[in-house]
């Protein structure tokens, strides 16, 4: 019979599998007690060199930069707000353009990114670098952040006496005359602004900034809104220190500034202008969504209210 062949050869086959497979698991089981071997080496090799940093270098940690506890060893420090620049700096360029040319070029010639800088002292009052230059009257600032590629304005233009730019801007846009500019700083003051450095201008910008100052007033509506006035005796009363939160330190100081007009600042700094709308009511630099209310009690100014969209603070006299 024909059975017994056919057996033999299906043994045959299944012997053969056997060994091929216990081939198969024994290599696989070689190389992994190989890889693990290597691993082992691996790590002893690193534990090996961190031992003979540490030996070599026992102040090592010292100079490292930690972070996402990761060991850098020999790394610099970065800077907390990379890749952005540190808002100081652009505090600091926006505040030296008004004055301080010097400052201003140092900074600026060392990272020309600066000519651009726009920085919001507080309450949504924004200022430019150029803007800063501009609300003064410090053309050479303004020549100088232009060279590195910062962005003119209509009020810059106005400073300037570019008569007609600021006029085609005007005639396309009706009405932005009226827009109100850093620290809400009308278009004409800006113009006004530009007679500042008047020496130093030839006959032909000084014709050009004439024309344009001549062209604002005749349009009626570029001098900013109309607030109402505040007294000399009216302001006295409102002069102080104002104090919130829970710590008892912050607060707002209200003073006069340099145009001996009520202004609103943090405790002992510098802050904007404040334009009265209402009785006792004010709002700030020109910005209508931001309310003070002053508040009296026995006839006596006791506190103050802030308001804003999003918040509403009562600051207590002190």
């Amino acid at each position: 019979m024909n059975l017994f062949p056919q057996i033999y050869h299906l043994k045959t086959y299944i012997d053969i599998r056997m060994h091929l497979y216990d081939t198969r698991k024994r290599s696989i089981l070689y190389l992994n007690y190989n890889k693990m071997k290597s691993n082992q080496r691996r790590d002893a090799l690193k534990l090996t060199t961190l031992g003979i940093i540490g030996l070599i270098l026992p102040d090592a940690a010292k100079l490292s930069y930690k972070q996402n506890d990761t060991f850098y060893p020999f790394s610099k420090p970065i800077s907390r707000h990379f890749p952005n620049i540190d808002p100081e700096v652009i505090s600091q360029v926006v505040g030296k353009s008004h004055a301080d040319l010097d400052t201003v070029m140092k900074m600026v010639n060392k990272r020309p990114e600066l000519a651009r800088s726009v920085w919001e002292w507080r309450f949504g009052d924004f200022e430019s670098a150029i803007g800063a230059a501009s609300h003064v009257g410090r053309r050479d600032i303004v020549q100088f952040l232009i060279s590195k590629d910062a962005r003119p304005t209509i009020f810059t233009f106005a400073m300037m006496g570019n008569f007609q730019a600021l006029q085609s801007i005007i005639q396309n846009y009706p009405g932005m005359q009226k827009t109100m500019g850093p620290h809400g700083i009308s278009l004409l003051d800006h113009a006004y602004a530009g007679e500042r450095m008047k020496d130093n201008m030839d006959k032909v910008d000084l014709l050009s900034l004439e024309k344009t100052i001549a062209y604002l007033q005749e349009l009626g509506d570029a001098g900013g809104l109309d607030y109402l006035d505040v007294s000399e005796d009216e302001s006295d009363q409102f002069l102080g220190d104002y104090y919130y939160g829970s710590e008892g330190v912050e607060g707002f100081t209200v003073q006069l500034n340099m145009r001996k007009m009520l202004s609103l600042a943090p405790i002992g700094g510098f802050g904007g202008a404040i334009y009265k709308t209402a009785d006792h009511t004010f709002i700030y630099n020109g910005a209508p969504s931001v309310q003070i209310r002053f508040n009296s009690e026995n006839n006596q100014i006791s506190s103050l209210t802030v308001t804003t969209p999003e918040e509403s603070i009562v600051a207590v006299r002190s």
